[in-house]
């Protein structure tokens, strides 16, 4: 790796399109040298409906991320999310020949490709292979099983996968601006690596980008991926509730959302009133105060419960507890429906501390663009993580035939 690195990350999300240019330094430090953001249209849950919309507000952003960087983009890590995006984990059994006492370099390979050959639906793509461990002769959590005597290697393999289609239009929108897409990255798995540190992937820990339109998340255990997704609730769904309790426009209901409004309302006297302002500051009316915060929560612990219905299975496991990011994790309230849902230690997280501009940026909208920072860093320095998406320049006929 040379001694420092620019990458751009692009996220395309329900509400807001941002673009993160990033120099990643030899030492491993990251410093921002600037965000373009601009309000997200033709957008819904994540994903793209229409192309024009979304082009002309990429465009915006992309400006602004080159005006405040001083840096000319041409490609970038682009993030992805939508319902349609599942995972799974699977293990590869590779015998080793019996004259052959040690594990080579080609027998994790072979181990590998066993791993990563699990069916997938035929409209589906793989996004992501990530290695959890290997396992030699029954022994499990071996790192590194080169040279290591045995008669069985297994390689256990978190796969994310996605529909191909829909993956193919987020590229297609990108490339047409135009723009190089370097890789295509499943969005928690870029933020993890800002809000998780390494303690807490050990330790079990959930965590959760609360957006708009979706709820990523990724769960660690032991240090290791066990399972990732999407559920196709967010902020939006809240605000809706809001304009329909009341009967007010949507514009008026985020608004009350977020500046008025909390996941409590046990607190909330009966009959205390709260403004609902135009776009002016300008009072049109009165809501009850504990009403709109009975609603707010109420969908909140739907869609926290919608989540856990994901991951269940595996609350035992996480020490670390969960790890709530995103924009609508800055919601009041919000940890403690969390604790209530999960029953576990529930932590709001930032994006890591990075250097250069983002001392403006540093809230939980900018984890996932600047997770897609440390992932393009990771992958060059390491290269943890495995996707066909790489280099998508050269591999697009993967993806297209």
């Amino acid at each position: 790796m040379s001694k420092s690195t620019i990458y751009a990350g692009l996220e395309i999300g329900t509400h807001k399109i941002c673009v993160i240019v990033g120099e990643a330094k030899r030492d491993g430090a990251i410093r921002i040298l600037g965000v373009g953001q601009a309000p997200s249209r033709g957008v819904r849950k994540g994903e793209i409906l229409d192309f024009d919309k979304v082009q002309t507000c990429l465009n915006d952003a992309l400006v602004r991320a080159e005006d405040r960087s001083d840096v000319m983009i041409r490609n970038v890590f682009l993030g992805v999310t939508g319902a349609h995006i599942e995972s799974v984990n699977n293990r590869g059994l590779y015998r080793l020949p019996d004259d052959q006492p040690e594990i080579t370099e080609d027998d994790v390979e072979e181990a590998k490709e066993i791993a990563r050959g699990v069916a997938i639906p035929q409209s589906n793509v793989f996004l992501h292979s990530i290695t959890r461990q290997f396992i030699v002769d029954g022994q499990e959590a071996v790192k590194n099983p080169v040279e290591r005597e045995a008669r069985t290697l297994e390689a256990d393999y978190h796969i994310i996968h996605g529909v191909r289609g829909r993956i193919q239009n987020a590229i297609r929108c990108v490339r047409d601006i135009p723009l190089e897409v370097e890789d295509v990255v499943f969005n928690p798995i870029a933020a993890a690596q800002v809000v998780l540190n390494r303690e807490a992937k050990h330790q079990g820990s959930l965590m959760l980008d609360f957006g708009a339109g979706t709820v990523d998340y990724v769960l660690y255990e032991d240090g290791m991926v066990t399972a990732s997704g999407c559920v196709p609730l967010g902020g939006d769904h809240i605000t809706q509730d809001i304009a329909q309790a009341f009967q007010i426009p949507n514009g008026r209901a985020e608004r009350l959302k977020v500046e008025g409004g909390s996941c409590l309302y046990h607190d909330i006297a009966d009959g205390v009133m709260i403004r609902v302002e135009d776009d002016n500051g300008m009072s049109v009316g009165e809501v009850e105060h504990g009403f709109l915060n009975e609603v707010i929560y109420l969908r909140t612990r739907e869609i926290l419960e919608a989540v856990k219905r994901k991951v269940g299975d595996h609350l035992g496991k996480l020490a670390s507890g969960v790890y709530l990011t995103g924009g609508c994790s800055l919601m009041k309230g919000v940890d403690s429906v969390a604790r209530e849902v999960f029953g576990l230690k529930v932590t709001k997280s930032g994006s890591a501390p990075v250097s250069g501009v983002t001392s403006t940026f540093e809230n939980p909208q900018f984890s996932a663009p600047i997770g897609l920072i440390r992932y393009a860093q990771m992958l060059d320095s390491e290269k943890p993580f495995m996707s066909p998406f790489g280099k998508l320049a050269r591999r697009m006929a993967d993806l297209i035939s």
